[in-house]
């Protein structure tokens, strides 16, 4: 039966499907399966013409040279499987011996766990070869398509559950595991058995009796030279047991180890609370005595200096334990330090006999190099309020440490502050775009023109009886796009009516002009509006004609883009700068005119400034300014200005 497993196994699926559909034993086949049914039956009939080879091999198996069985196993949802070859080494060709199939259970079981029977089914049909036939055990080679099984076989590392455990103590005895190899899914003769076969033709020119043929895959090559397989994903398989991890406690005082342990805290205050908690509860356990907190805290304290002195100077402490001179080419040589009665490192000197605190007078010794003085230097930064390094340092030396190379550690730990680059960073800056064309056009000054509106101020307007009348003035700002001149109107109100007329004022002064530039205030809209022609508004296509003829054009920023019109907002800003000093130290009340002559001299002082870098050179004293591009003369106006003033 076990030439035709397959089509065996198939008819086997097929019936307890039948039987799945709870139909009585003398009724008739389903519909559904009726069809299926009538054609496994007549596949029957093909075995009438099926025949296999009554020797394994060509010639007799006594005389092979060194035989080799290879069993295959598979499994899947439908049934297990497993198939036995025996290959030629001359020629590499296979011969049937065994085979087997089964039907898998049909609830309860997972892949892993089937392919974990059909490799104890594989060792079964190993055992029963091995029993009849004259071939040594360890030319018994097994293969599965299950990495999972593999890693299952060849743990030495990890425990399972009873069921895999089970089985896999039952795989051990029967074989080895270098003897399980891994194959492909696709060169595996045992995975015909576990989907079955339609057809005796497809059963006889399968690989279930030619057995696995030959590949160039050298995954598959790679993997059946391995000799080790590795768990897959062992701690979320269901099978294996989790491991359970013991901590060992040593009392060996190793101040290497122990500082392996300080080096996961991040602050100084948690360092020592932690190594509190930890002597509190090691002494109740032990003494039964309690201590004061601040008992505690101290000797926890101690105890972290102890073990950084002892790693990092030991060789000191023991020379100065047995009353030795220090070791010539110490860094400690020109300190004189000493120990104290609890065994800490300190610095000696000549005020032993005043009156100061110890820690004054003493200091405690840390290495610059030592974790324990980087949290130190960070927690006194802390506590200054991260300020600078003479604060950090004055105040960790009046806490009693004392820092070798305090200075270069201090500047470190304040550069890697984040609190600090939050606080005191330097801004980051943006690479410019370039400027844009009506920036750097050429023409006469005031060609190319920006406008914006800037204001209130209150002035007074007029007396009445109750007293004095206030009003609103606002001032608008034109400024040459080329020579980065400005001309301020003062307008009475924000409207239509009141820019054009400041409009009017500044084209009359400074000429006509080709290009205005300005954002979408409510006064620029509405007064373009009133340029309508035809009821066609400033942005449609009659009044653009219009402008362009009349050599004027009007271009507006894109609504909240105030930072295009930075060339004029920049010139707002120094306006009001200035205007801010002048009425500051204006003492009397603030007028309508009084306030148009501070435009005026705002414009001049602006006008003054310089626009190139101020050259250093005794030989070219003059100094290019709007102004100058403007009047073509230099000369002390802002003297002249500030003098009137």
């Amino acid at each position: 039966m076990g030439f035709i497993a397959p089509l065996v196994i198939t008819g086997r699926i097929l019936a307890r499907n039948i039987c799945s559909t709870n139909a009585a034993w003398d009724d008739d086949l389903p519909d559904t399966y009726r069809q299926e049914w009538e054609n496994w039956k007549q596949s029957l009939h093909g075995l009438s013409h099926f025949s296999i080879p009554r020797m394994f091999m060509l010639d007799s198996l006594s005389k092979a040279d060194k035989p080799e069985i290879h069993i295959y196993s598979d499994a899947s949802e439908k049934a297990i499987a497993a198939v036995a070859f025996v290959k030629d080494s001359e020629s590499g060709k296979y011969g049937f011996i065994l085979g087997k199939a089964k039907l898998a259970p049909q609830l309860g079981h997972t892949i892993p766990r089937l392919e974990l029977c059909a490799a104890v089914l594989a060792t079964e049909i190993g055992d029963i070869i091995g029993q009849n036939l004259d071939v040594p055990m360890e030319n018994i080679n097994y293969f599965t398509d299950s990495k999972v099984v593999l890693g299952y076989l060849n743990n030495n590392t990890r425990r399972f559950y009873t069921y895999v455990s089970n089985r896999v103590a039952i795989i051990h005895g029967r074989s080895q595991p270098q003897q399980w190899k891994y194959i492909s899914t696709s060169r595996n003769p045992a995975d015909v058995g576990t989907r079955g076969v339609s057809c005796v033709k497809e059963l006889a020119e399968g690989i279930w009796i030619r057995g696995p043929p030959l590949s160039e895959n050298d995954d598959d090559h790679q993997c059946a030279r391995s000799d080790t397989y590795q768990l897959f994903d062992p701690d979320n398989d269901c099978e294996v047991r989790p491991c359970v991890k013991t901590t060992k406690t040593s009392t060996e005082e190793l101040p290497s180890q122990i500082l392996s342990k300080f080096e996961k805290f991040s602050s100084w205050q948690r360092l020592v609370i932690a190594v509190t908690v930890l002597k509190r509860a090691g002494r109740i356990f032990k003494e039964k005595i309690r201590l004061s907190s601040k008992k505690m805290w101290e000797q926890s304290r101690d105890f972290i200096i102890t073990v950084v002195q002892r790693d990092a100077y030991s060789m000191e402490m023991q020379c100065l334990q047995h009353h030795r001179p220090l070791p010539k080419g110490s860094p400690l040589m020109h300190l004189n330090p000493y120990l104290d009665n609890s065994g800490l490192l300190r610095v000696g000197g000549r005020l032993n006999q005043s009156d100061l605190p110890e820690g004054t007078k003493n200091p405690v010794l840390l290495p610059k190099k030592s974790f324990l003085s980087r949290l130190l230097v960070s927690h006194y930064h802390e506590e200054v309020k991260h300020q600078g390094r003479l604060f950090t340092e004055a105040a960790i030396r009046s806490n009693g440490y004392w820092i070798t190379g305090a200075k270069r550690l201090v500047s470190s730990v304040i550069n890697h502050c984040i609190t600090c680059r939050r606080l005191r960073g330097k801004f980051q800056e943006q690479i410019m775009s370039n400027l844009p064309l009506e920036r750097t056009s050429t023409g006469p000054p005031f060609s190319i023109v920006g406008v914006d509106t800037f204001g209130p101020w209150e002035v007074v307007a007029r007396k009445t009886r109750g007293g004095l009348a206030h009003s609103k003035r606002w001032a608008i700002l034109f400024t040459c796009m080329a020579i980065r001149a400005v001309h301020i109107e003062l307008v009475e109100e924000i409207t239509s009516s009141a820019f054009i007329n400041a409009l009017r004022r500044f084209v009359c002064i400074r000429g006509s002009v080709k290009e205005f530039c300005s954002d979408r205030g409510t006064n620029f809209v509405g007064a373009l509006d009133a340029l309508r022609v035809d009821g066609v508004f400033v942005e449609q296509g009659p009044v653009q004609d219009f402008l362009h003829k009349s050599g004027i054009i009007w271009k507006f920023n894109p609504p909240h883009a105030s930072h295009i019109g930075g060339s004029w907002e920049r010139m707002i800003g120094m306006a009001r700068k200035i205007l801010d000093t002048m009425l500051f130290q204006h003492k009397g009340q603030l007028t309508h005119e009084i306030l148009h002559t501070f435009m005026y001299e705002v414009s001049a002082i602006i006008n003054s400034r310089p626009v190139t870098p101020i050259s250093t050179d005794p030989d070219n004293p003059i100094i290019i300014s709007p102004v100058m591009l403007l009047t073509q003369k230099t000369g002390l106006t802002l003297y002249l200005i500030w003098t009137m003033t």
